[in-house]
């Protein structure tokens, strides 16, 4: 897999007669990293992410998810799994040493929770540096498998955690998630400059909760703001990937703990299904245009 140089946040100080300093999993390969991030809390960014990896199952990928959310995560009870927890097995290679085992969705996605480590409603108090290590070894300790796509539910803000995904993870690209509100756009734009900084693609942005679709007429009633997305878009300097409505029934089903299945049969996300449709392509092509050198992500030998 997986990412390249000019995409590699390393770049600056990378020594070409050194390895390659990204860490790597352990237990398996994966060709695609991608971060799904926001720098803001409330905006449905988990949600987001659960939806986009049914999106991406749907067109025939393997994929898993790692909540990087570690003081929060909420990825469990999307796929239905909050009463689910991690088992452990022998390294194939060394007995001595144990692997994690991801819980799987009722569609075949692979998910990795703090949650499943520990009961849901424990806090988890831990300092900047514990968090780090904490999210890297879920990602490198975990068996993943063959998964042509790993999406990573990013924590909100700028801080440790966001760092060192940034910078010590083999991110191909990030996605942006916002909702159509000033002080929103302000703060994901935080978000967006830092990812600048470390010279990682941003693929572009989804407006979630953009409007709200009515029953009676079908017209689409715009409710935070009259701005329409592709301007908000526009002023991050970022393409439009698709709008996403406020759909009260994918709210019950995400109560009920349906909400993968929801989010694989509604039309509410059609828009997904189109923005990421021909991606592998559009890596493929972003990266030969830029001339990118390829740096193996390696797994199991």
């Amino acid at each position: 897999m997986a990412t390249t140089c000019n995409a590699c946040a390393m770049k600056p100080n990378c020594r070409k007669d050194k390895p390659c300093e990204l860490i790597k999993p352990f237990y398996g390969k994966i060709h695609h990293v991608v971060g799904v991030v926001s720098g803001k809390g409330g905006v449905g960014k988990s949600s987001v992410t659960g939806a986009l990896a049914v999106t991406l199952q749907k067109l025939g990928k393997k994929v898993g998810v790692l909540d990087a959310d570690i003081t929060g995560p909420s990825m469990p009870r999307f796929f239905g799994l909050e009463s689910g927890r991690s088992g452990y097995l022998p390294s194939p290679e060394d007995p001595e040493k144990m692997m994690m085992v991801p819980m799987v969705s009722a569609r075949g996605i692979k998910v990795q929770s703090m949650n499943f480590l520990i009961d849901e409603e424990q806090p988890v108090m831990w300092r900047g540096p514990i968090l780090s290590n904490a999210l890297k070894q879920l990602f490198q300790e975990t068996e993943w498998g063959d998964l042509d796509y790993l999406l990573i539910d990013m924590p909100p803000g700028t801080g440790d955690v966001a760092i060192t995904l940034m910078t010590q993870f083999p991110v191909d690209y990030f996605v942006v998630v916002s909702t159509p509100q000033n002080m929103v756009t302000m703060i994901v734009n935080k978000i967006v400059h830092m990812i600048d900084t470390v010279n990682i693609p941003i693929k572009g942005v989804i407006e979630n909760m953009a409007y709200f679709p009515c029953d009676a007429c079908g017209k689409k009633h715009y409710i935070f703001s009259r701005t329409p997305s592709a301007q908000v878009a526009e002023q991050m300097k970022l393409p439009l990937l698709c709008e996403l409505p406020l759909d009260p029934a994918f709210t019950e089903h995400l109560e009920d703990g349906l909400a993968e299945e929801y989010a694989a049969k509604s039309k509410s996300f059609e828009g997904l299904l189109e923005a990421f449709r021909n991606d592998e392509e559009e890596i493929a092509r972003r990266n030969q245009q830029q001339k990118k050198k390829s740096i193996p992500l390696l797994g199991m030998n």
